[in-house]
């Protein structure tokens, strides 16, 4: 899209704030806390305040494009890069790498392992940044208020880092990734696996796991679009899909009722498919992050065990080519 290589950008679409915790799928537990969110709009005004760096640090008046003049000329300092350079209305590529940008090269060889977690934070654009922050809302807030700041603050972060180290993998050169999508997939297949971790206390479950599925499916498909990093999408899914059976199972309806049975007649907290799950999960989770992240520093294409892997982050049509 702009200089020193092309950019893949993190986008997520995912809407349906009513399917974000506790609206879904009709839980029949009694809450015990309902927790204020405050972590979620944080983040969002976070990314929202690195985008306006980001812009002061371009400077599109000074530096000028060689794809013609700077959007929105009014802006000044903090006008855009010009349509054909980034039609997501935002900076250069040299900008983003610049503020800690995903690049394959400088994570491996110049080791700035840093550049894994600072790319979340980033975005390709103004259009990028309302997108993902958008989604954030409708998703994030809904988890926090249900499960804690702790626990979706650790899902999203943690799922952000395993989407660009998938991306880290199988981008490699002549790419830069930004975007908090991946965290944003996270927080999705979280949803996904509480929904299964807790299977027993839902009611209408066929409609609530077919309503999931169909978001995560959409979105995903987004994913094989020209510009759009959904390496980082399936590697933060997936991270997050593990992470919710270790961190957000529910204790089972009659142990939160316990303090009206008999002695006698304690139920445990948690069922018994809850504790497989939760250490099938962890297990998963760190046995693919120490192969992973080995992988990557070790300078290891993805590609090269897998030739097909590529159409999963692009495929390629009559109307766009996937290496523009």
């Amino acid at each position: 899209m702009a200089t020193n290589g092309e950019e893949k950008s993190r986008v997520a679409a995912a809407g349906g704030g009513g399917y974000g915790g506790y609206g879904y799928g009709g839980y029949e537990g009694r809450e015990k806390r309902k927790w204020w969110p405050w972590l979620v709009p944080t983040v969002i005004v976070a990314c929202i305040a690195v985008f306006i760096v980001e812009m002061y640090v371009n400077n599109c008046p000074k530096h000028g494009s060689a794809l013609g003049g700077c959007v929105g000329g009014f802006l000044r300092r903090f006008s855009f890069q010009p349509l054909r350079e980034n039609p997501l209305l935002g900076p250069s590529s040299a900008t983003l790498q610049k503020m800690g940008a995903l690049d394959w090269n400088k994570v491996v060889h110049q080791h700035q392992g840093w550049r894994l977690i600072s790319c979340i934070w980033l975005h390709a654009g103004l259009i990028h940044l309302v997108v993902n922050m958008l989604s954030l809302l409708f998703i994030g807030i809904r988890l926090e208020q249900q499960f804690g700041f702790i626990r979706i603050g650790a899902i999203y972060l943690i799922s952000g880092f395993g989407g660009s180290v998938l991306s880290a993998l199988f981008l490699r050169n002549n790419y830069i990734s930004v975007g908090a999508s991946g965290a944003l997939f996270g927080l999705l297949g979280s949803m996904l696996s509480e929904l299964i971790m807790n299977w027993t206390i839902y009611s209408n479950k066929a409609a609530a796991i077919i309503t999931l599925l169909f978001i995560i499916a959409i979105n995903l498909a987004i994913g094989i679009l020209p510009h759009a990093d959904n390496f980082a999408h399936i590697g933060g899914f997936a991270v997050g899909f593990l992470l919710g059976f270790v961190l957000l199972a529910r204790p089972q309806f009659g142990w939160m009722e316990r303090h009206e049975l008999p002695q006698t007649n304690q139920p445990p907290k948690y069922k018994a498919y809850q504790y497989v799950l939760w250490v099938v999960a962890f297990v998963l989770l760190l046995v693919g992050f120490v192969i992973s992240l080995v992988m990557l520093f070790k300078g290891k294409n993805g590609n090269d065990g897998c030739h097909w892997c590529h159409y999963l982050n692009c495929v390629p049509t009559s109307k766009w080519k996937c290496n523009t």
